[in-house]
């Protein structure tokens, strides 16, 4: 198989958990795939909610551009609402995966029921849409909010992480579920440990999105033009996202 070189857009611009995340999906990539690890430099911190996920469409959607004019094959959307994911499509040649749609398919080949540990109370509402939209919702027990921000898993102070080990303790016994899915790219460095501790499938939505995203690439296989997913139209378009279509 051809090496193939795929871009981990986070969409934030937190350089911390682009480390992070890039850390745990060169690890799951190992030497078949080249890595870019990459995030805007201006837009939110966080993303917490449906204005942070419109303010950093943006800075996807120029990512994604900058991504192919170097040779970029696919794309990673690293941030749990998966914000911009079919606007990504349609402006990406190659396929472009979210964390959340990649998270609760793989979750869904090894287990009937799952449960999802997020960050915050608002998020689980966001997580619910996403379980709608991806056709996942009668699969899902339960989700489960730390009440923690995002920004709290690269404090230093461990408090987020235990907080989240905590809880997926609690989804294993008290949910009846066959598997966890880690609501935040932020806890992606968890899953490994806490697979092993808790002896359930702990999924992260980074590691599963490299996976499907090499997948796709060896099959030959992209997000299909024929239809609303075909390239956009330029007409014109002023300000900043002009460069989106350029």
């Amino acid at each position: 198989m051809p090496r193939h070189r795929i871009q981990l857009i986070n969409p934030n611009t937190s350089q911390a958990m682009t480390d992070t995340m890039a850390i745990t999906a060169r690890r799951i990539a190992g030497d078949r795939l080249d890595i870019d690890a990459v995030c805007p430099h201006q837009g939110v911190p966080s993303i917490e909610g449906h204005f942070d996920e419109a303010v950093a469409t943006l800075g996807i959607l120029q990512q994604i551009r900058a991504g192919e004019a170097r040779g970029v094959q696919g794309h990673i959307i690293a941030c749990f609402g998966d914000p911009g994911l079919l606007a990504a499509r349609e402006l990406a040649k190659g396929p472009v995966i979210g964390i959340a749609e990649a998270a609760m398919h793989v979750a869904t080949l090894v287990a009937t029921r799952f449960s999802i540990v997020t960050t915050l109370p608002r998020t689980v509402i966001i997580a619910r849409h996403l379980l709608h939209r991806y056709g996942f919702y009668e699969q899902c027990a339960a989700i489960h909010a730390i009440d923690l921000p995002v920004l709290s898993l690269e404090d230093g102070s461990g408090t987020a992480q235990q907080k989240v080990r905590d809880y997926c303790l609690k989804a294993k016994q008290e949910d009846n579920v066959g598997a966890i899915i880690l609501g935040c790219g932020g806890m992606a460095d968890l899953a490994a440990e806490l697979s092993e501790t808790l002896e359930i499938p702990v999924i992260d939505g980074v590691s599963a999105a490299v996976t499907l995203l090499e997948s796709l690439l060896n099959l030959g296989i992209t997000t299909s033009k024929w239809g609303d997913l075909d390239f956009p139209r330029n007409k014109g378009i002023s300000g900043p996202f002009a460069e989106c279509l350029a």
